[in-house]
């Protein structure tokens, strides 16, 4: 995963709010750890949606085999947060997704993700090389020194 500091070098071309609901806060007044997931994969389809469009889930979707976070500190509702995302590495069949909830109006990081997510062929069953229509589109958006 990576370090607080790579997070903070990191240029993300994504931002999406997440409204936090009043189900989402704990019995200490903040939003539970797991609600970060929910935010988080919201977004993930937001971004697909915005950078890569529906057509080209046609037969194949990306699914996600691996997720991590570090929470750094609590938010608290009704904080006003953003998710940015970012696709950070592009495999043969596998890709990685960096995200980070951040409190709008003070630009903390409460917390960041890494997702690594794989290409399935929804008719098949079985992962597939990563198109090259997706490849493209993605670089497009996220620029070309993306690997």
């Amino acid at each position: 995963m990576m370090q607080t500091t790579e997070i903070d070098k990191q240029v993300f071309h994504h931002r999406m709010p997440a409204q936090l609901r009043f189900s989402d806060v704990d019995r200490f007044g903040h939003v539970n750890n797991s609600v970060y997931f929910s935010l988080f994969d919201m977004c993930k389809t937001h971004y697909f949606n915005d950078v890569v469009g529906t057509d080209i889930f046609d037969r194949m979707a990306p699914v996600v085999v691996h997720i991590e976070a570090n929470f750094i500190s609590p938010v608290f509702f009704p904080d006003e947060i953003v998710i940015d995302t970012a696709v950070t590495h592009l495999g043969n069949k596998s890709f990685t997704l960096l995200q980070r909830a951040l409190n709008e109006r003070t630009g903390e990081v409460k917390c960041y993700s890494e997702t690594v997510m794989v290409m399935m062929d929804t008719v098949r069953n079985e992962s597939v090389e990563i198109s090259n229509d997706f490849r493209h589109r993605i670089k497009e958006y996220e620029g070309e020194g993306l690997c």
